[in-house]
């Protein structure tokens, strides 16, 4: 064998380096599991070659039996994984293992957390398996030949994890990979034929390809027969296969294990923890297929990324056809994964195919029907539990609102939100549209929100001072897509949204009692005719110093402490959305608000004094800015406003 052809030391990709580094120091708790993240890319590579044969049977070249061994050398101190799947070239190689040719590497090492038990999380997320190989071994050897290559196109990968790895050519008989494990000193347990087998069967017991280890009671025969010089030149014969090599999801659920539900759910996400719960159903009738569908404890790194897929794997009668099939899955559930077998579709179904398919779709509309049926459940049944899940996953469901308008109303009873009530730990987020409305005031007709960017600035708002006043719940949406959401969910249960921010609030209805609510209304409009005589002619004049800047002025019903606010309309878009868009960089049509001002605020009293017309101007132009910035909005000139505001600080300090 020839292996000196083009030979060549190259350096890892820096974020492998990175990686490298971070792999072998936070799995040291767990460090069985790199065999069991080998034996997964072996079984990939098989799928990927029974895949491309289905339209090139020459990539079986002669031999469609596809297999795993593991194997180990107690003298050499190696254990070694081979397969005969679909191999990889000398640029692939280079590809696969000194780079990572994935979006938002950047992202997921800045997420890390120098916390080993979460870090190993994330890394099991990212998908990093071939590089856990390092935890137990000091030198990684793989030689590989792609399926249908000549045997002179073989490559040997070497590296010790030093920052370099050595690539060459090699003459390799054989299709598919082996990756062998030179092992550190005192990783000598992995040497033991029982330890090895345990791993396999914790691990990877559903593996569809049948894994072969050797046989103790053979290789000792082996030896004797070796010196006798009748050795057993077959090396099937020393071989048995240590897992059941069954589709799990295919038997009766009685027969399949919680653990083994658990363990599938590993092999398929290569996540290191467990599922949050998991949905396993056969249908049958006019279309025939079975869905194993899990639910993460976690949400992965890159989760808000509408790009990323994860998805579903789909099979056709258990054989792998296709990885994150994104047409079995709305983009709101990206979340879910698992497993998908159809009787119905054709072997060689490509993803062009899946687009228009009527199967597809119907597939598709019931996967979705049983993750809302299963969330609906968690949510009624086990309310912590569904706290968990909304927490890693809430803000991705809430994108179903817009994007899936037949099922909006199931949607939106499985929101959960912060209100500005705590009396019952609402500031967890863990309040439904329905408790919301079970929870209003008598003769309140509407459900109100406000938007913002943070917890802290929706209850500092002025928009909110009436509602406290009145102990009028109020639900606070402060993430980004909630402007989205909310944009398309105008009403529920019969009730309409209401921003507290958007209109004329008129609260006057709503009183503890009946009797009491009489006497204060008609208080109010005593109150509110008399402000509006005696602040008319402010109002007009500071309407006359703002026409550039508002639509209108006018007595406010929202405010009770601070001296104005802005307001848009009913159908305009809001200052929050205004300020969301403008800091993406997106422009956007900025009506005028309307600036509401308290009749009852001494800085409002203040003007009906004022003679000078510059000091009303002033004093007129910082309200509406001191509105502007409360608004989380951006003032067109701040140097005048800082002039402004010096100027009127001097003359108070002068008095």
């Amino acid at each position: 064998m020839n292996t000196n052809l083009q030979e060549e030391k190259l350096s890892f990709q820096a974020e492998v380096k990175q990686l490298l580094h971070i792999v072998t120091h936070s799995l040291y708790s767990n460090k069985e599991i790199f065999l069991r993240e080998l034996i997964a890319n072996a079984s990939d590579a098989a799928d990927k070659l029974r895949f491309n044969a289905l339209s090139n049977d020459a990539l079986y070249e002669g031999d469609s039996k596809l297999w795993i061994k593991v194997l180990f050398d107690k003298n050499a101190r190696t254990i070694t994984v081979r397969d005969n799947g679909i191999g990889m070239s000398r640029e692939e190689v280079i590809a696969n293992l000194g780079t990572i040719a994935k979006s938002h590497t950047k992202e997921f090492l800045e997420s890390l957390t120098k916390d080993k038990a979460k870090d190993t999380n994330l890394i099991g997320q990212f998908g990093v398996g071939f590089y856990s190989s390092f935890v137990v071994a000091k030198k990684v050897i793989v030689n590989t030949r792609g399926a249908g290559k000549s045997p002179k196109q073989g490559v040997r990968w070497e590296s010790t994890a030093d920052g370099e790895y050595i690539i060459k050519n090699i003459e390799q008989t054989w299709r598919g990979t082996e990756v062998i494990l030179h092992l550190k000193p005192e990783e000598d347990e992995f040497l033991d034929d029982w330890k090895l087998r345990s791993i396999i069967k914790k691990y990877s017991d559903h593996i569809l390809l049948p894994i072969y280890m050797q046989k103790q009671v053979d290789i000792e025969k082996d030896k004797k027969d070796k010196k006798d010089e009748k050795g057993i030149k077959d090396v099937s014969v020393v071989e048995e296969v240590v897992n059941r090599a069954t589709a799990l999801w295919t038997l009766p659920k009685k027969d399949i294990k919680e653990e083994d539900y658990k363990e599938l759910y590993k092999h398929i996400t290569h996540d290191f923890n467990v599922p949050l719960l998991w949905s396993h159903n056969v249908i049958e009738g006019k279309l025939e297929y079975i869905s194993l569908l899990y639910i993460p404890e976690h949400a992965p790194f890159d989760m808000g990324n509408r790009e990323q897929r994860h998805g579903l794997k789909l099979y056709v009668q258990r054989i792998f056809v296709m990885d994150d099939a994104e047409q079995l899955l709305p983009n709101y559930l990206r979340f879910v994964r698992g497993i998908v077998d159809s009787k119905d579709l054709p072997l060689n179904i490509s993803r062009e195919i899946l687009q228009n398919n009527r199967i597809i779709d119907n597939i598709k509309g019931g996967i979705v029907k049983r993750i809302l049926d299963i969330l609906e459940k968690l949510a009624q049944n086990d309310k912590d539990k569904y706290t968990k899940f909304w927490n890693a996953f809430g803000q991705v469901l809430k994108e179903g609102i817009m994007e899936d308008h037949a099922n909006k109303d199931r949607i939106a009873k499985l929101l959960r939100f912060v209100t500005m009530h705590d009396s019952n730990g609402d500031k967890k987020g863990n309040i439904s549209l329905d408790e919301y409305i079970s929870r209003m005031k008598p003769k309140q007709e509407k459900l109100y929100y406000i938007t913002a960017d943070s917890i802290t600035a929706a209850m500092n708002s002025p928009h909110l001072e009436i509602f406290k006043q009145k102990g009028i719940e109020v639900l606070l949406f402060v993430n980004r897509i909630d402007e989205w959401m909310v944009s398309n969910l105008h009403e529920y249960a019969g009730k309409k949204l209401q921003s507290v921010t958007k209109g004329d609030i008129d609260l006057s209805e709503i009183q503890p009692t009946k009797d009491k609510a009489v006497d204060k209304k008609d208080k109010k409009s005593e109150e509110d005719k008399s402000s509006k005589e005696e602040l008319g002619s402010i109002i007009k004049k500071m309407q006359t110093v703002l026409a550039d800047k508002v639509k209108e002025v006018r007595l406010s019903k929202r405010l009770t402490d601070s001296p104005t606010c802005l307001v848009t309309g009913e159908n305009e878009m809001s200052m929050h959305l205004q300020n969301i868009m403008m800091a993406s960089g997106q422009s956007t049509p900025r009506g005028k608000p309307t600036l509401e001002v308290n009749p009852k605020h001494q800085l409002v009293l203040q003007l009906k004094q004022e003679k000078d017309e510059q000091k009303f101007a002033n004093w007129t132009n910082l309200l509406f800015e001191q509105a502007l910035l409360t608004e989380g909005g951006r003032l067109d000139d701040p140097a005048s406003f800082v002039k402004r505001f010096n100027s009127m600080l001097l003359e108070n300090i002068k008095k």
